[in-house]
């Protein structure tokens, strides 16, 4: 199956496409600049020798991160599907980023931090060894304090800006690239209606009183 790959959470954004037999073509943007997201698919294609209208499933990950970034990801796989019916997945960027970890062999009990503003930290913990890469503990939300007050020095932390928070973390993205390689093994498509970033918080919205008219 032919995969486009989108992963647009973190600081460090990518693309990749996979034709399912001759490896990925990656394409990376870090940094604050204004994202080139079409730009980057158009250059991944051409690398890929790949047009648009091959492209049958798009893969996007769905956070947590850049509540702005993914949502760009989210529609521009809705609008795909719309207009060439691909079939689409949505993949945790933070499973992305275990994979990634079990990639550069970081073995044991690993601790994922992503930002989750508000001085809170998104957590979740996977058991990863060179077979294996499973989900230990949920992800969730944790004040920045608290786990730092509770780490211990022999825990292993990873993430896309945990040196700001420990000093000896890895600094690891989640990558387009190891998207595309997970989706060769899900079936789980959803239609582009049901697409949601994972956030974990609940929207709150407060509802203004009626205008009274006062003759």
């Amino acid at each position: 199956m032919k995969i486009l790959a989108l992963d647009f959470s973190s600081p460090q954004r990518s693309v990749a496409v996979t034709d399912g037999s001759h490896g990925v073509s990656e394409l990376v943007e870090t940094g604050s600049q204004g994202m080139q997201a079409f730009g980057m698919i158009e250059a991944a294609l051409h690398e890929a020798k790949l047009e648009r209208e091959q492209i049958e499933c798009i893969v996007v990950g769905l956070g947590p991160g850049s509540y702005t970034g993914i949502r760009s990801a989210l529609s521009i796989a809705q609008g795909w599907q719309l207009g060439r019916g691909v079939k689409l997945l949505g993949i945790s960027s933070v499973e992305a980023i275990a994979h990634e970890a079990q990639a550069e062999k970081i073995h044991g009990k690993v601790n994922i931090i992503v930002d989750a503003q508000r001085r809170e930290l998104y957590l979740a913990t996977y058991q990863i060894s060179a077979k294996e890469c499973v989900e230990a503990k949920p992800l969730h939300i944790i004040a920045r304090s608290e786990i730092s007050n509770n780490a211990s020095e022999t825990e292993i932390f990873v993430g896309p800006e945990v040196t700001t928070w420990f000093s000896s973390g890895k600094t690891l993205f989640p990558r387009a690239a190891m998207l595309a390689r997970l989706a060769k093994t899900r079936a789980d498509f959803i239609a582009g209606e049901k697409f949601e970033p994972i956030y974990l918080r609940e929207t709150t919205f407060v509802k203004a009183p009626p205008l009274r008219i006062i003759s």
